[in-house]
């Protein structure tokens, strides 16, 4: 089935110094499944020697026979990634793992660099041969072909070539190396057990392995740790930071802790602010779930209209496939959510969205309401419009497909079949965030991009070159 939700493009978890570094980083690459489904993969040293298993599928697909278990290794780092339309294949599978002249080169990467195409031309012109469409492994031939002397110098200058967003994650025979760019598009942090160390996309990781939460790491700045200890640099210039908004909104597990908020309690607030917005007359609200949940619920708390499951979600759907039938279509929508009708009949229902991005899949669930029996159907969405398409590890759609960039709120709520529909308005966002507002980037709602994207940059570009 063609997905109505952004995708987020992957998820990245590391370990040096444990025992079980290979269980561990199954586990956290488990706990950040939500971020990518579409390939997984580890990469383990115990010093000497470097392994790697990665293929195509969900964690316990790729990880269901017996692959990297009890082989001796303290060092791990693992990789769980999305990927855009015609560009999902075992080649472009993270972590990606390269032999060259100083040893074992292993990366792991979220997010995506603007300046790939640009730096491929100048490699490929100089020799490289790349084996995959990854901007990810253009990180590996700067560093490969830097003249420097240690590795340290070399990942200070391949880093100092790249623009765009990236939380990394480096693995050599002996040491595990960390890095988010200058502005903190996309979300790490640093946990620690049993006096070893880990990071992880999201905190929720963490939780899993029952590593403490130390601190995120930090925009621009480089972690090294070896059997010496962690050592933290920050070689470039400070950069106001960009914090992507819609990790709240939508990707993030709603138990992480990131840019310095819990991401439930701030999707609670923003249901909050959003009943104050659009106040509207019904017997109950309800969620589509899981991402609207939360803001469901301050809406609820706020509105005082009673919070009820008017769908339940089957958790065990896997990739659907696309048939032809318009009606096979529809079942695809239904088997992940199924209506409540004794809930729904004959009542006013406010439904708690997360985002609208094409449409398609939110005009075929409100059918499915009205035919349950809904008397009404009023959708909030607790953020403004999307109009604009993200160039920083976000797959969203071209411009053209993202619904709001072409039709007005009311040709929307028409062509979805609502009743009434509201957005959250940008400064309401605002209001619910845990930073200020000139910490994140908000482009997806209003074009303007932290980050400069080149001339001739879109959706087809990324389908050639994305992490």
């Amino acid at each position: 089935m063609l997905n109505d939700k952004p995708r987020e493009e992957c998820g990245i978890f590391g370990v040096f110094g444990h025992k079980d570094a290979a269980e561990l980083t199954y586990l956290g690459l488990y706990a950040l499944q939500h971020r990518g489904q579409e390939s997984a993969g580890i990469v383990v040293s115990d010093g000497k020697k470097v392994r790697i298993q990665k293929g195509m599928g969900l964690v316990t697909e790729v990880f269901k026979q017996k692959g990297l278990e009890g082989y001796p290794s303290h060092l791990a780092i693992g990789h769980v990634r999305y990927s855009t339309m015609g560009s999902s294949s075992l080649k472009n599978a993270q972590p990606f793992l390269v032999e060259y002249s100083n040893g074992s080169l292993a990366i792991a990467h979220n997010g995506n660099l603007v300046n790939a195409q640009e730096l491929r031309r100048k490699l490929e012109s100089s020799g490289s041969i790349f084996q995959s469409t990854m901007d990810s492994e253009i990180v590996i031939h700067l560093l490969a072909k830097s003249r420097k002397k240690n590795l340290q110098d070399r990942v200070f200058e391949a880093l100092s070539q790249v623009k765009g967003a990236y939380s990394l994650l480096f693995l050599t025979e002996k040491e595990l190396i960390a890095a988010r760019d200058p502005q903190g598009v996309r979300p790490l942090c640093l946990g620690q057990l049993d006096g070893t160390y880990v990071i992880a996309s999201e905190s929720c990781a963490l939780d899993l392995t029952r590593a403490k939460f130390l601190r995120e790491i930090e925009p621009g700045e480089i972690v090294f740790i070896d059997e010496k200890g962690l050592r933290s640099f920050k070689p470039f210039p400070k950069e106001r930071h960009s914090f992507c908004i819609f990790e709240f909104i939508y990707f993030a597990r709603p138990d992480s802790y990131l840019f310095g908020g819990n991401v439930h309690l701030i999707r609670r607030a923003q249901g909050r602010e959003l009943a104050r917005e659009y106040s509207q007359e019904a017997d109950l609200v309800m969620p589509i779930p899981d991402s609207g949940n939360s803001a469901a619920l301050g809406f609820s708390k706020e509105s005082g209209i009673p919070f009820e499951m008017g769908v339940i979600r089957n958790h065990y759907v896997g990739r659907t496939f696309i048939q032809p039938s318009p009606y096979i279509r529809d079942l695809g929508v239904r088997v992940k959510l199924n209506p409540v009708k004794e809930v729904l009949k004959g009542k006013r229902v406010v439904i708690v969205e997360d985002s609208i991005v094409r449409g398609t899949t939110s005009r075929t669930r409100i059918k499915t309401l009205r035919e349950a029996g809904a008397k009404e159907i009023h959708m909030r969405v607790s953020c403004p419009p999307l109009k604009y398409p993200c160039f920083y590890g976000i797959d969203f759609p071209t411009k053209e497909e993202l619904i709001a960039s072409n039709r007005s709120v009311e040709e929307i709520a028409d062509f979805v079949g609502l009743d009434s529909l509201g957005y959250l308005s940008l400064e309401g966002l605002f209001k619910a965030m845990p930073l200020p507002r000139e910490e994140f980037c908000t482009a997806c709602f209003n074009g303007v991009y932290p980050i400069s994207i080149p001339k001739g940059m879109g959706k087809h570009t990324l389908e050639r070159i994305i992490s």
